[in-house]
């Protein structure tokens, strides 16, 4: 196991080399590893209730897992009240990774976060179920499910 100083030295090399307008970027196993390390950290996940409810979603310490819709089901337009939601549990100080389904909302999620002021913004790479296999399903190739770390079922 790599130390959590570890993992965010090389989170933050990724988003560097990477030009990331966020803190950086971590694999789905790091992210585990540095909810294990250090109760403070939060998983914000930004998929909507719907995707949460039928898909899964992970398994961690309920006070480090939180929902923040990034968008809005059904439909998908843009939640407008993204950063006011995320602001009551976390503050700019707190240490967030951000997941969704295969890594692109998490993505804006991170930027927005820290362009309104949060000063240590990672996202998950491949997020929760990674991208699509060729025979079209997920969870085969990437992800928080694919690396075997914990979740739970819809």
């Amino acid at each position: 196991m790599t130390s959590p100083e570890k993992i965010l030295i090389n989170a933050r090399e990724r988003g560097q080399h990477h030009t990331l307008p966020y803190a950086g970027a971590v694999t789905p196993v790091e992210a585990f590893e540095l909810l294990k390390a250090n109760p403070d950290v939060r998983l914000v996940d930004v998929r909507t209730h719907a995707e949460r409810d039928w898909v899964g979603k992970v398994s961690i310490a309920e006070h480090q897992h939180l929902s923040v819709q990034w968008s809005l089901y059904p439909g998908s337009v843009p939640n407008p009240d993204f950063m006011d939601e995320l602001r009551v549990a976390t503050t700019e100080e707190t240490l967030i990774v951000f997941l969704c389904r295969s890594g692109v909302r998490s993505r804006h999620a991170a930027k927005l976060a820290t362009e309104s002021g949060y000063l240590h913004c990672f996202d998950i790479l491949e997020g929760f179920e990674g991208d699509r296999d060729a025979d079209g399903h997920r969870k085969m190739v990437a992800g928080w499910c694919k690396a075997g770390l914990p979740w739970i079922g819809a």
